[in-house]
């Protein structure tokens, strides 16, 4: 079961793909948001939610009081459980939900908005430097964004480009979180 671990919605339960998903677990969320909670920059947040899945990971920045987030995935699966969630907790006016592949949304025209908040959830199979050099293109990240990327703790540090600052990591078991901001001129 996952659920929203804490804020205005925390306890409820959020629906999953059948298949094709690796939710994070509630530990690794809830570790997670403490984390970004101690740092401030769940509050206020505009969330980017890359490989969505059942949108736990933006959802719970919602609850947590981020503004708005943008929910992205290419299974046409993940996108219905995506907008129903969002939905069944009363975030759908805060949520747009993207059924699109993350390195064509990214390698296409900027949003309006620049994300303050990034979450990354890709497949643990999948490789991201191409990701991560597309993601600090201008206009996706405003800057002093910060970007987490979850991975199997069997991969390699990610290849960093120029715009994002390494920040550490946390291993939990077979999961990795990797941290960094945006630095420079990214975003304008």
């Amino acid at each position: 079961m996952t659920r929203i671990v804490g804020g205005s919605v925390g306890g409820r339960r959020l629906a999953v793909p059948a298949t094709g998903t690796r939710p994070t677990s509630d530990r690794v969320r809830e570790a997670l948001f403490s984390r970004l909670d101690h740092l401030g920059v769940v509050d206020g947040a505009r969330v980017l939610d890359l490989y969505a899945g059942s949108g736990a990971l933006g959802l719970e920045a919602l609850s947590r009081g981020a503004v708005s987030a943008v929910l992205v995935d290419s299974s046409r699966t993940a996108v219905a459980v995506c907008r129903s969630n969002a939905s069944v907790l009363g975030f759908a006016d805060r949520v747009r939900v993207i059924g699109r592949k993350v390195e064509q949304l990214l390698a296409g025209p900027a949003p309006t908005r620049t994300s303050t908040l990034v979450f990354l959830d890709p497949p643990y199979e999948m490789g991201v430097d191409r990701v991560l050099r597309l993601l600090v293109r201008p206009g996706w990240l405003a800057p002093d964004a910060y970007v987490v990327l979850e991975q199997s703790s069997r991969a390699q540090e990610p290849q960093w480009p120029d715009g994002l600052e390494p920040d550490g990591s946390k291993a939990y078991g077979e999961t990795t979180l990797w941290f960094a901001t945006a630095t420079g001129g990214v975003g304008r």
